[in-house]
């Protein structure tokens, strides 16, 4: 016997809401500093500002990415279109590193070769501190949704970066302004670059256990043999699969080998539901397949 259960799916339609909201303010903050780089000569500033390019071009792909796995499954694509959120999650991943690099290589030419340009450092401190702020909402913003939806933990894990960045940009413009010393600038940029490689590298790391489809992180396949092995009727539970489409959706199959009165008493159906909500009330999968097997079956495959 064979059933499902089907879960509510990615809360798409709410996440695009959000991506769309952070990707305004990102957009917005984008523009002030780069205008601000140029203005203020800051170095720091433009680091942050082509982060902030990096992340509206994230939240573009993540909305992207959102809207394909929204679209319903088909004889094709029998579990949907879930698995492009973690592609997205990919790109930006990627597009992260390249990011850090070039700023990395920027931030070191600008300490051996110092301009002779001055850093304004007032002007560089509010345009910092507007970056802070709007960083601050979208980051709270997207602080319930990251923990659904792998595709806006990476946008969730972008805007922190932004904002970490930003406060490196006002301690940097602090300390030109109370002590004039312009390589606080450069060495800010290089803080922005570092802080960006751990996140990325995190989100390639998840991403990778998706796609290699991997037990989700904090599931445990004896745990969860155990609670099914102690539903009445069940005799032996093997061929355990759990894997996850993407970041909260869970997939769950199993082959369970049944006491013959189950069948015979047709309590069959009884035993599947409770099968179904110990899953689902014990290890959050909404998605779960049982094969139900007569003691004695012999399986005509090797697992």
């Amino acid at each position: 016997m064979h059933d499902h259960a089907h879960g509510s799916g990615i809360r798409g339609a709410s996440n695009r809401r959000l991506l769309t909201i952070s990707l305004c303010l990102t957009g917005v903050v984008f523009a002030v500093q780069v205008v601000g780089a140029i203005l203020t000569g800051s170095l720091a500033l433009l680091a942050d500002s082509a982060h902030m390019l990096t992340d509206a071009s994230g939240l573009v792909i993540a909305l992207i990415a959102g809207a394909v796995a929204a679209r319903p499954a088909n004889d094709r694509r029998t579990y949907g279109y879930q698995r492009a959120e973690v592609f997205g999650a990919l790109v930006n991943a990627v597009i992260l590193i390249v990011l850090a690099t070039a700023i990395a290589v920027e931030g070191v030419r600008r300490l051996a070769e110092p301009g002779d340009g001055d850093v304004a450092g007032g002007p560089m401190l509010v345009v910092a501190v507007i970056g802070l702020v709007a960083n601050g909402v979208a980051l709270w913003l997207l602080s319930r949704a990251q923990k659904r939806s792998i595709n806006v933990r990476g946008a969730y894990l972008e805007v922190l970066g932004d904002l970490l960045g930003s406060a490196a940009v006002i301690v940097a413009a602090l300390v030109i302004v109370t002590t004039g010393w312009l390589p606080a600038d450069a060495i800010a940029s290089l803080l922005i670059a570092a802080m960006i490689v751990p996140r990325a590298i995190s989100l390639l790391r998840e991403v990778v256990s998706v796609l290699a489809e991997s037990v989700p992180e904090g599931t445990q396949v004896r745990e969860i043999r155990a609670h099914l092995l102690s539903k009445p009727g069940v005799t032996a539970v093997h061929d355990v699969h759990v894997w996850q489409l993407t970041r909260g959706a869970p997939v769950f199959t199993a082959h369970v080998v049944v006491a013959p009165e189950v069948l015979s008493e047709g309590r069959a159906a009884e035993l599947l539901s409770s099968l179904q909500t110990c899953l689902s009330d014990h290890f959050d999968v909404e998605h779960s397949t049982f094969q139900f097997e007569p003691a004695g079956h012999v399986e005509r495959h090797a697992h």
